[in-house]
């Protein structure tokens, strides 16, 4: 009888059905995601067949959280956190509010006692860290004003769920639940009660901070640059991963706080050194394939029955979700002066829920003040608002121009083309004619650089230093800022969308640059490109000779393939060092 392997068996039916249902979600234009949770409800417990373990998976779904967050830390500063902290705090703190109130509402309603409809609102209130980020990495929105926005706001409401689920098992007799016997309801009776717990876990947070940022700060960098001096990659990688995975441990075990808020600071603090972008790419593998893991471990918890049993309160539920608590955001954001878009973007990414739901609703069941139903509807409205999340987005870009052409919210467009070098023009080209689509450049006979980061850069020095007109397309708030502040033409997008290289007047450009690392959103920016004018002048980078192939077959001219042009340039540097002298012992 063969070995049982529970971990290595949910690992392999957990990513082989995503990969085949994610697959087929994506040829029908529904997002991969979709396919992923299908898997985790077909491995579940409510269907027949092979049933994964679903206490594994659920542990590893909480590694992927990890690196996700590790990751996104890597891109942040505390000068970013701390940038958007005046409508972070106050925004997620109204929002969960609103929700709560909601979802108290529902639970009423419902028949339900006060403390359950609590937990059942403050369930509803907090978002998905992985769906969240992952909309916003696929959007390329993480550099953005809207990205820190909400990723501070993300922070706020982690740290907020950490404060519930502390006080929670000491309040519960209160609220009239059961008291259980835990670390938090040992802290309540050593402390003077709701204020003592309150203020212990206050200190937890703060001493977490200090030590990450007097002590980390200063420890974290140091160690990678250690580490990359012994010259191995293997060594670096497991770095990088040790600190992410000790700290985000770490820091639950010994201050209370939650295991994604950890690997956050761990990332945050390691982007100090001049090493963060190489230990992004290195973690990026397992960050992809354990976020996959977390949508099969949300699918496992779904029963598809409770769609029929209970369809009038998943229904209310979802719409507290998607409408009630996204509409509070959207009006949060505008109150202050933000721009529509902005508010949009937030509303959407707002408009699901997620793991921190389970933690609540599990941890409500066991002191009982939630009811099973409300796990139940927790759990259905999760998986429901996270299949229709990338909908809430769809419907966001649509409703924009809509709003921002009513007479309230006219004046609060955002600028998506700047021309450089001219105030009052970048001023004027902050308001197109229509409000969702750039201003299509003045320019002619001139090249477009799509992105501006080590090698849209260098290309770009040498473009400037050169009488040839050319505009960079580029997303990145702080490149778009300092290519604004030296008066290079800028469109502001993701060059992938159709609006934004039409706004670059491709039809009558002589190149097309395409400096971007990512070869399959580079080979979107190359088809489109060829379609709009199939004499352009089309170059683009690869890191593989499949990559090369890949944008060849789809119009660019010249693919420049970084390892190769290395090579080549090593192996002409060593014929013109080695090359025989010429023969001068003959006489004329």
């Amino acid at each position: 009888m063969p070995h049982e392997t529970p971990l290595i068996a949910t690992i392999v039916a957990g990513l082989g059905l995503a990969f085949v249902l994610g697959a087929l979600a994506n040829r029908i234009r529904l997002p991969p995601l979709v396919g992923y949770l299908l898997a985790g409800v077909l491995v579940g417990p409510h269907t027949p067949g092979f049933v994964a373990d679903q206490s594994l998976a659920s542990e590893l779904a909480e590694l992927g959280v990890i690196l996700l967050m590790f990751g996104v830390g890597l891109h942040f500063s505390l000068k970013d956190l701390l940038s958007v902290r005046a409508i972070a705090i106050p925004g997620a703190v109204g929002q969960i509010l609103l929700a709560t109130g909601l979802g108290v509402l529902l639970a009423l309603g419902l028949g339900w006692s006060l403390g359950g409809g609590l937990v059942f609102g403050l369930a509803l209130s907090v978002a998905s860290t992985v769906v969240l980020l992952r909309a916003m990495q696929e959007r390329r929105l993480i550099e953005t004003e809207k990205g820190r926005i909400a990723v501070g706001w993300l922070i706020v409401e982690d740290l907020v769920m950490i404060l519930t689920l502390v006080l929670l098992p000491a309040l519960s007799p209160v609220m009239g639940g059961r008291e259980v016997a835990s670390n938090e309801a040992m802290a309540e009776r050593l402390a003077p009660g709701f204020l003592g717990v309150l203020a212990l876990t206050f200190v937890k947070v703060g001493a977490f901070v200090a030590l990450m940022l007097l002590v980390g700060r200063r420890l974290i960098p140091w160690l990678l640059h250690v580490v990359a001096h012994m010259g191995s990659r293997e060594l670096f990688r497991l770095a990088v991963l040790a600190i992410a995975l000790g700290v985000a441990f770490g820091s639950a075990k010994l201050f209370d706080v939650s295991l994604a808020l950890g690997a956050f600071f761990a990332g945050m603090i390691m982007s100090e050194s001049e090493l963060s972008h190489q230990a992004a790419q290195d973690t990026l593998p397992l960050r992809d394939a354990f976020s996959v893991l977390f949508f099969v471990g949300v699918g496992m918890l779904f029963n598809p029955l409770s769609l029929v049993d209970n369809p009038l309160p998943i229904i209310a539920t979802l719409l507290i979700i998607m409408i009630g608590k996204s509409a509070g955001a959207f009006l949060i954001v505008l109150a202050f002066r933000h721009p529509v878009a902005t508010a949009l973007t937030i509303s959407a990414s707002l408009a699901q829920i997620g793991e921190f739901s389970f933690i609540l609703a599990g941890l409500g069941v066991q002191l009982g003040l939630l009811p099973e139903q409300g796990r139940d509807l927790i759990l259905a409205g999760a998986l429901l608002s996270i299949v229709l999340n990338p909908l809430a987005f769809a419907v966001a870009d649509r409703a924009r121009p809509l709003i921002e052409n009513m007479r309230l919210f006219g004046h609060r467009r955002e600028a998506t083309a700047v021309a450089g070098g001219d105030a009052a023009a970048a001023a004027d080209a902050a308001v197109p004619a229509d409000p969702e689509l750039p201003r299509q450049t003045q320019l002619t006979d001139h090249v477009v650089l799509v992105g501006y980061g080590r090698v849209g850069g260098l290309v770009g020095e040498s473009l400037k230093a050169s009488s040839q007109p050319f505009l960079v397309i580029e997303d990145a708030d702080l490149i778009v800022a300092r290519l604004q502040a030296e008066g290079i033409e800028t469109i502001v997008g993701n060059a992938a969308g159709a609006d934004i290289l039409k706004a670059a007047n491709l039809g009558q450009a002589r190149q097309l640059l395409v400096a971007i690392p990512n070869a399959f959103e580079a080979g979107q920016v190359v088809q489109q490109a060829r379609a709009a004018n199939p004499e352009l002048q089309i170059v683009a980078r690869a890191h593989s000779d499949a990559e090369v192939d890949h944008l060849t077959s789809l119009g660019a001219n010249i693919v420049i393939m970084g390892e190769r042009e290395i090579a080549l340039a090593m192996i002409e540097e060593w014929k013109r060092r080695n090359a025989a002298p010429p023969d001068t012992s003959s006489a004329a």
